[in-house]
C-alpha cells in the first residue's frame, strides 16, 4: 500500500489549525490508514488502496476537515468551462486508445509541494494505473504550450524529443533503448509500430505516454498552471484518476478549465467528470451493520462528516451525494461503512457477546498446515496472493481460451480484477515476474481456495482448495518436477497414476496428469492434478526469462 510522507508544518498549513500530534496520529486511521511511523517533524502513514482520493496531503486535509467538522459535505470546486480540445489519432484506438485531460490554474508549488505532486502521481500509476500499463499520467507547466492538444500516434524513429531527466533530443525509439524510464517502460509498447504523444498547437511534443514526459513542460516552482494528462487501455480508470488529480490540486482554491476530447472512435467527452452519483441507504440496514440505533438525522450528520451530502427522505431512507473522487463506493455497504467512520468506530459500545463459545482448531486450517509442513521440507516458500484476477492473466497468458462458466465480479473496479480465479498457477507466475530481480533459484508455493460455478448451490458456486507450486532455475526440468511431485505425493501417504496431458500451459510431452490414491484406507481426503515444464510463449507473457517448472493439485473428500 502506498506511504504517504508528510510533515507537520504543511499538513497544518493546509488544515488551517494545528492539533496536538498525539491526537493527530490517533485521528489518522480514522480515515483508512494506519500510521506506520513518526517522529517530531514527520509522519508516514499507508493509505488503503480502495482510497486513492487520499494519496495526497490535500486529500488527508480534505478527510481530516470533515473529521473534525471543519468542513462538511462535498468540496465545491471551481469549474470553468475552456474552448480547449485535445482531438485523438485514429490509430490509437489499438494502441492506447484513451485519454482525459484539463487544466489546473493558480497553483502555487514550493519545493514541498513538487514533490507531493510527483509523488501523487507515481502513487496512482502503481495502484490504479497498474505500474502503468493501464493508466500513465502527465503533469505539465501550462504556460510553456499553447492548444489546441492533439494525442498522435507517433513514427518511433523520426519523432524526436528531449525527455526529462536528458540533454539529448531523441527518437522515440532511443528513448527506449537509452533512458532509465524508457528502458523500464519500454515493455509496455513492445507489440506496436507506432507510439502515443501529447502534442500541443505548435507542434511541441508534450509528453510520450506511457513512459515520459518532455523537457519542455518540465515543472518548477515557478509554475503556476498545470495541464494534466491522463492516458490508458481502461476508460474508467483513466476517467477516475484524471477526476481524482484535478480534484486534490484544486483543493487550495486552484480553478478547473475543462477539455474536451474529440474521439474518432467512440463519443466525445469533457473533463473532468464531477457529476457526482447518488445511492439510498437505510437506516434499518445500517444499525444491522453497524449495530446501533440510528435515525434518518444522525445517518446525514454521519455522512456530511465523511465528505458527502446527505438528504433525509423519510425515516427509513437518506439519499447519499456522492463525489466523483470517491471511486470506492459502489454500494450501499459502502455508505455504511462511512457511517461507521463519520460515527467514530472509537464511539462504537463495545459489547460482550451472550453466549459462550470453547474454541478449538480450525480443521480447515491443521489441514492446510500438513501441506504446508511437506511444502518446507521440500525447500519451497509459502506466498499468499487475492482470489481476484482477470481473463488476461488467468486464460490469454496461460495460452487458453477464456471460458463462459467462471464466476465474474459484477462492478469490478479495474480491469485486472474481473473474476474469482479457477486456478493458482498464474498467480505463482506473476509473483516470479515481480521478483524477477531476485536471486535463483525461487521456489514458491500456495494453498489457496478457488471458486467454481454450481447452480446446485444456494450461492450458484463452490470453492474448492487447491495448492499450487512452481520453480523457477536455469535447471529447472520435467526430470525435476516430477520427482519434486513424486515426493509431495509420498509424504502425504498417497501413491499415483501419471496420464498424458496436453494443457495448453505446458510444453506438450513435458506434462503430465496424475490421479492418487490413499495407502490408508483411512484417509478422508484424495487429490488430483498436473505437472510440467511451462511453455516458452508463457514465460514471455509473464516476461521471464529462464525455465519454470510448476504443479497444481486439487483436493477433494473421500467419499
Amino acid at each position: 500500500m502506498p506511504v504517504i510522507n508528510f510533515t507537520y508544518e504543511e499538513l497544518y498549513k493546509q488544515l488551517g489549525e494545528e492539533l496536538p500530534k498525539d491526537e493527530l496520529i490517533n485521528i489518522l486511521p480514522m480515515i483508512s490508514s494506519d500510521v506506520e511511523s513518526y517522529d517530531d517533524t514527520e509522519v508516514k502513514a499507508e493509505f488503503f488502496p480502495n482510497r486513492p482520493d487520499n494519496y495526497s496531503i490535500e486529500g488527508i486535509v480534505r478527510s481530516l476537515k470533515g473529521y473534525l467538522n471543519l468542513e462538511k459535505g462535498i468540496p465545491e470546486y471551481n469549474v470553468q468551462e475552456s474552448d480547449n480540445t485535445i482531438t485523438v489519432d485514429p490509430e490509437l484506438e489499438n494502441i492506447r486508445p484513451y485519454v482525459a485531460s484539463c487544466i489546473i490554474r493558480n497553483v502555487e508549488i514550493d519545493d514541498a509541494e513538487l514533490v507531493n505532486i510527483m509523488e501523487f502521481q507515481e502513487h496512482l500509476h502503481w495502484v490504479i494505473g497498474r505500474d502503468r500499463k493501464k493508466v500513465a499520467i502527465g503533469i505539465h507547466d501550462f504556460d510553456k504550450v499553447e492548444g489546441p492538444f492533439y494525442y498522435k500516434a507517433g513514427n518511433p524513429d523520426e519523432v524526436k524529443f528531449i525527455p526529462l531527466e536528458s540533454t539529448e533530443n531523441l527518437t522515440l525509439n532511443e528513448i527506449l533503448e537509452k533512458h532509465a524510464k524508457g528502458e523500464k517502460y519500454a515493455k509496455l509498447l513492445k507489440d506496436f509500430d507506432k507510439y502515443p504523444l501529447i502534442v500541443d498547437g505548435k507542434g511541441n511534443i508534450m509528453s510520450m505516454p506511457p513512459i515520459i514526459n518532455s523537457d519542455l513542460t518540465k515543472l518548477t516552482t515557478d509554475t503556476k498552471n498545470l495541464f494534466i494528462d491522463v492516458t490508458g487501455t481502461d476508460l474508467t480508470a483513466v476517467t477516475n484518476s484524471l477526476n481524482i488529480i484535478a480534484a486534490n490540486l484544486s483543493e487550495n482554491g486552484a480553478t478547473i478549465e475543462t477539455i474536451e476530447v474529440n474521439y474518432p472512435y467512440r463519443d466525445n467527452i469533457t473533463y473532468p467528470q464531477f457529476e457526482p452519483k447518488t445511492i439510498d441507504v437505510h437506516t434499518k440496514t445500517a444499525e444491522e451493520y453497524i449495530g446501533i440505533d440510528l435515525t434518518s438525522d444522525k445517518i446525514v450528520e454521519t455522512l456530511e462528516r465523511t465528505r458527502f451530502n446527505a438528504e433525509k427522505i423519510d425515516e427509513n431512507t437518506v439519499r447519499v451525494t456522492v463525489p466523483r473522487y470517491r471511486i470506492d463506493i459502489l454500494h450501499e455497504v459502502d455508505i455504511i461503512e462511512n457511517i461507521a467512520l463519520g460515527y467514530g468506530f472509537n464511539e462504537l459500545p463495545a459489547e460482550l457477546p451472550d453466549f459462550a463459545t470453547i474454541a478449538n482448531p480450525d480443521p480447515k486450517r491443521q489441514f492446510d498446515q500438513i501441506i504446508e509442513q511437506v511444502m518446507i521440507g521440500l525447500s519451497f516458500t509459502e506466498i499468499k496472493s487475492l482470489m481476484l484476477t482477470s481473463e488476461e492473466q488467468h486464460y490469454t497468458k496461460l495460452r487458453k481460451e477464456v471460458e463462459e462458466d467462471r464466476v465474474t465480479v459484477a462492478q469490478p473496479i479495474t480491469q485486472d480484477r474481473t473474476m474469482i480465479r479457477k486456478s493458482l498457477i498464474n498467480s505463482l507466475l506473476e509473483f516470479l515476474e515481480d521478483n524477477k530481480h531476485e536471486e535463483l533459484p525461487q521456489k514458491i508455493f500456495e494453498i489457496g481456495d478457488v471458486a467454481y460455478l454450481d447452480p446446485e448451490q444456494e450461492t450458484q458456486m463452490v470453492t474448492v482448495k487447491k495448492l499450487a507450486a512452481a520453480q523457477i532455475s536455469s535447471e529447472a526440468n520435467f526430470t525435476t518436477i516430477k520427482s519434486i511431485v513424486e515426493s509431495f505425493v509420498a509424504n502425504m501417504g498417497f501413491e499415483m497414476k501419471l496420464a498424458d496431458s496436453d494443457n495448453p500451459t505446458f510444453i506438450q510431452g513435458r506434462c503430465a496428469e496424475f490421479t492418487t490414491k490413499p495407502l490408508n484406507d483411512n484417509t478422508p481426503f484424495t487429490f488430483k492434478g498436473y505437472f510440467g515444464e511451462i511453455h516458452p510463449e508463457v514465460l514471455t507473457n509473464f516476461e521471464l526469462e529462464y525455465p519454470v517448472i510448476a504443479f497444481e493439485v486439487e483436493f477433494a473428500k473421500n467419499e
